[in-house]
Formats: structure tokens, sequence, C-alpha cells
């Protein structure tokens, strides 16, 4: 099965490029985009997905303004022709590898846009995430992350408006293997996940952006953490690393497991530099970009189905387990050694399943 990516040096293993390297059917290689406001009152996130192994391709645009969540959710049939960067009226472009991509949404229900996302350094390459429950490869995957500036328009019902001068985000590419598509019908013992604890938290302030993730055991133990400091136009040996870094002073909301604020400590020369991230308005609900839901990633849906959700966030019921995941569009206050303190903006994303005993929960 010959299909456009075999012409180009892209190849892991010596079969076509149709067939990715692992015969996991949960193998995936995925875009991740999202932009806001400096204000922090309108945000856009992009998620488009390829999962070779069960031939489908998913996209999805969603978009908060005025409290209202839409979201636009499309997917195929992929045809095992995994170049083709297109699902229904949402299409890719890298435009620059590693620096600049464009995401056009067609206008489809009501919803269109145009947004170019430009790096602001080389991306950073977090450490490979792995992670087995029981005999079963749960997590096995790699992702780049890079903040961006983010420019070109939004249309909603009918009312374009520009993404205007600040608005930044963040992008990650990301591939490998997740849970996604419809369960497996035959449970695996000793292979229940026990609990799933995640923060991330790609800030963007004046000159510099600040990386934070971590994923832990129910106990707190963590299996997978990095912190990176990295200056606007560094390349891919330059920044401040830290393995060691760690969220304090987190008080969740009120009979949910979204934090109210947070106080992230990274080491660095000289002492610790400090990230104090304060949520603002409502949270982003990640379903609406596949992370669950009815369009859940890799889900099956025929040969093509397009379709629209809107969400009103202040009537949602945040404590439904289908928006546990979200990302809090955040304020920031960077403290380092030796430099002037720096308000920024960014996103405390979170999950969490099942007990967390720092927590409490």
């Amino acid at each position: 099965m010959l299909t456009k990516g075999d012409d180009y040096p892209i190849h892991q293993t010596p079969e076509p490029i149709a067939y990715a390297g692992t015969t996991d059917r949960n193998f995936y290689d995925r875009y991740f985009f999202n932009g806001y406001s400096p204000d922090g009152t309108q945000f856009v996130a992009v998620a488009f997905g390829v999962y070779p192994a069960l031939n489908v391709a998913d996209a999805h645009v969603s978009i908060i303004k005025d409290g209202v969540q839409r979201c636009l959710h499309a997917s195929r049939i992929l045809g095992m022709e995994r170049m083709d960067l297109t699902v229904g009226p949402v299409k890719i472009e890298v435009l620059e590898p590693l620096q600049k991509l464009k995401v056009t949404l067609e206008r489809a229900e009501g919803l269109a846009c145009e947004l170019v996302f430009e790096g602001r350094s080389f991306p950073i390459e977090e450490p490979r995430f792995i992670k087995r429950v029981g005999p079963r490869v749960f997590m096995d995957y790699t992702r780049l992350t890079q903040n961006v500036r983010v420019s070109g328009w939004i249309e909603i019902d009918g009312k374009r408006e520009p993404v205007g001068a600040g608005w930044t985000g963040t992008r990650d590419r990301s591939w490998g293997i997740r849970p996604v598509g419809a369960p497996d019908s035959q449970p695996t013992p000793g292979g229940v996940i026990g609990g799933f604890f995640w923060q991330w938290t790609p800030v963007n302030f004046e000159d510099r952006s600040v990386f934070f993730h971590i994923n832990a055991d129910p106990d707190g133990t963590a299996w997978n953490t990095r912190a990176v400091i990295l200056p606007d136009g560094a390349g891919p040996e330059e920044g401040i690393e830290a393995d060691g870094a760690r969220m304090e002073d987190v008080t969740l909301r009120q009979g949910l497991r979204h934090a109210e604020r947070g106080t992230l400590k990274i080491p660095v020369e000289g002492g610790e530099a400090t990230v104090h991230l304060e949520p603002v308005g409502q949270p982003f609900l990640m379903r609406g970009i596949g992370y669950g839901g009815d369009w859940r990633h890799g889900g099956l849906k025929g040969e093509l189905a397009v379709g629209r959700e809107d969400i009103d966030l202040a009537t949602v019921d945040m404590g439904a387990m289908e928006n546990c995941h979200i990302q809090a569009i955040s304020k920031a206050t960077l403290e380092q050694p030796g430099k002037p303190t720096q308000q920024g903006i960014g996103v405390f994303e979170q999950l969490i399943l099942g007990p967390y005993k720092p927590y409490g929960i």
C-alpha cells in the first residue's frame, strides 16, 4: 500500500508509511494547538489526530467567547493515507517545520478560522512517556512542545474578528501509544489503572517561556516530570532544564478536582524560580477537542462526520467525570533570581482520576 509519505525519506521500518512501526491498535500521531488573548477572555484550541491501525483521522476546533465553548468536531476514515492533513473542513499545513504551522477551519456549522502558530523558540522534547498497567502498555509516546505567537482570525455565527496583537499560546506534537478509540471488549486481568494524575503548565512571558509537567501515581510518586525555562529565540540546546520542580500550595475548588491556584518551584542557579498561577474565568473543557465525550479521539464515525457542540460554561456540571480534564486559563507571575519579575499568561492543565493521596482525594 504505497502512499504520498513513501516519497519522503521518513521511513522507520522496512514497510510502507501506511503501516505504523508498531502493531499496537492504540498507535496515534497528533497535533495540538491553543491560543488566547492577553487578558484570557478568548481562547481557541485545536486537536488533529491520525490513528493508522484504526484507519481513522479526526479533528476538533473549540472556541471560548462570552462564556460559551463552541466546538466543531470532524471524523473520517483515514484510507491509510497519513500525509493528508485534512478532515472535513479542518486542515493543518506545515509552513515551516518546527517553527510555523497553519490551521484552517472552512466555514462549517457556523464556525470558521484561519490561524498561524509561530514558535517563540526551538521546541522542547519532553522525556519519553512510558507507563505499563499490569501486562499492558498504557502509554508509550514522545512529545515536542513549543510556545507560540498566534495570528489570523476567528468567525462565530457570521461574526469575524481578527486574532490581535499579543495573542500567544502553545502547540505540541505527540506520537506513540495512548488509549484511543473504543475500549477493548475483553478486560485484561491486572491491567486496570488505579489512578491518573496530570498537570501541565506551559506559560508565556514577555521574553521567555516556562514549561512544567508531571504524571504521578496515586501515592504522589512522579513517573514523568520536568520543567524548562526557555528564552525567546533559544535553540535546541539552550534554556534551563530541571527534573526537581514541584507544584506547591495547590487549593482545589470546593467539590471539584480543579485547582484554584498553584505555585511552581523550579531549581535554578542561585536558588529557585517561582511561578504563581491563578486561573481566571471558566476553564476550557478538553472533551471539546476529543479528550473523551461522544467525539473521543480515534472513534469510528463513518466515512465522514461533522458536528457542532455548544457548552455553556456557567451552567455545565464541572464535577461530572467528562469535565474532569480541563485547561484553566491562568495569569502567571515569574520570579527568577537576578531577573525582574514578569507577568504572563498560560494554561494550567489538570486531570485527576481516582485517588491522589497528596491532595487528600
